[in-house]
């Protein structure tokens, strides 16, 4: 492991290779899983504005959800996340022709119809943060179903996970940390090969 600031981080992060293969793995970490993404509670004002503006692009099932569960479910104890459809589909999961799923809020984003990508969660996917007292904990969740394929692609093309997430990374912690945290990831790489 090791710090920058306040965060503490697996040196995965600093040493795996990893570039998202959407038209291999069809965007399976929107739609796999046994819970919702991890959102923070000052993300489910923006969630419910999403909602309401997109409510008329997303899935029967995933509105009947939604509108019986809520946009967003959980606690400040327990934790917040998004609905999902079957404890699967996240409700903003839109598919495409080859039947990847995307985020409709990503979509719209790129689209200029909001200003904000999506969750942070999402965003940083494979990288999963936890808060513990005063330090965020962030872990490579590596779960070969959803990440192999991201895997085999980054070391094809040479792109390591700290680099493919700076633009997330950067929206969490800022330039400046970020700057820290490549050259510490950096340092360890080059430890790494002369070990």
């Amino acid at each position: 492991m090791f710090q920058i600031q306040d965060t503490i981080l697996t040196e995965e992060i600093a040493t795996s290779k990893f570039a998202c293969d959407i038209p291999r793995c069809k965007g399976a970490c929107c739609v796999v899983g046994d819970a919702g993404a991890p959102v923070v509670k000052g993300e489910i004002p923006i969630l419910h504005k999403a909602y309401r503006l997109l409510k008329d692009e997303l899935r029967p099932e995933a509105i009947e959800v939604a509108e019986r569960e809520g946009v967003v479910i959980g606690s400040e104890k327990a934790g917040y996340e998004i609905s999902c459809v079957n404890e699967a589909e996240c409700i903003f999961v839109k598919y495409g022709d080859n039947g990847e799923s995307y985020c409709a809020i990503q979509q719209a984003f790129f689209e200029g119809r909001v200003n904000w990508e999506k969750p942070l969660s999402c965003h940083l996917f494979p990288v999963r943060l936890k808060r513990f007292a005063d330090f965020d904990y962030a872990n490579f969740e590596y779960v070969p179903s959803l990440c192999s394929s991201g895997c085999e692609k980054g070391e094809a093309e040479g792109v390591y996970l700290a680099e493919f997430l700076e633009k997330p990374l950067v929206r969490r912690y800022g330039q400046d940390w970020y700057d820290e945290f490549l050259a510490a990831c950096q340092h360890i790489r080059e430890q790494e090969d002369h070990s």
